[in-house]
């Protein structure tokens, strides 16, 4: 029937943040930190051998099982091993789609590739699903509509509108109350904070830099 929805079941639920391990970058003390946060382990396809091999077991591996080796798949109990085969999605944005949880802390998602970047941040911003990732230089999320990040003064704020927004600050060393941020005009790259930052504006990723991590878990999942 023309306009019919597929209705995605999810495969792994949550009342707390889940940790989300895909097959890019992942620093030495990454793993450690988002489980220190998180209950549940999801791999994304290749994500699973950076699991293993970090001496983790997954709750659940999904994707198209194209980039992981088979030996470690033989690791992972065969009920934790959820084959989707559609091409029409990233490993990425398919966890996503079947993760029912307030929130993801994503690893390996950022850096390996522009392009796995740019869909993983587009993904991101599209599902609504409130969600960290942590890349080697910087950590990145879609700003909820109020936002409140403890930061130490000078710390480098980056914000990168997906449309054309306004929105209200304090705590930022240039102010973007009464501006236009857009992607094809004013952008909002390398700010500083001036101490704690208040944000209010929607349609926007924020980005700080890599040993924010803290401050940005704290401040995106605040109410969750």
């Amino acid at each position: 029937m023309a306009g019919t929805e597929t209705i995605i079941e999810p495969l792994v639920r949550s009342d707390t943040p889940v940790a989300l391990v895909g097959g890019g970058f992942v620093g030495s003390d990454d793993l450690d930190w988002a489980m220190s946060r998180a209950r549940l382990l999801v791999a994304a396809d290749g994500g699973a051998e950076t699991i293993v091999a970090n001496g983790y077991s997954p709750d659940v591996v999904i994707g198209d099982m194209d980039s992981v080796d088979p030996a470690v798949l033989e690791q992972i109990e065969a009920n934790r091993l959820h084959h989707v085969s559609e091409q029409d999605t990233t490993d990425f944005e398919k966890c996503l789609q079947r993760i029912a949880a307030p929130g993801v802390v994503a690893l390996g998602c950022l850096g390996k590739r522009l392009d796995h970047s740019l869909a993983t941040l587009a993904v991101t911003a599209r599902t609504g699903t409130p969600c960290l990732l942590i890349g080697p230089q910087d950590v990145a999320f879609v700003a909820p509509a109020r936002l409140v990040l403890d930061l130490p003064s000078d710390c480098r704020v980056s914000l990168f509108p997906l449309a054309p927004v306004t929105g209200r600050s304090r705590g930022l060393r240039w102010p973007i109350d009464g501006l236009e941020l857009s992607p094809m005009g004013r952008l909002g790259t390398s700010n500083q904070a001036t101490g704690k930052v208040f944000l209010e504006c929607e349609g926007i990723i924020v980005l700080l830099p890599r040993d924010m991590r803290d401050a940005a878990f704290e401040g995106l999942f605040a109410e969750n």
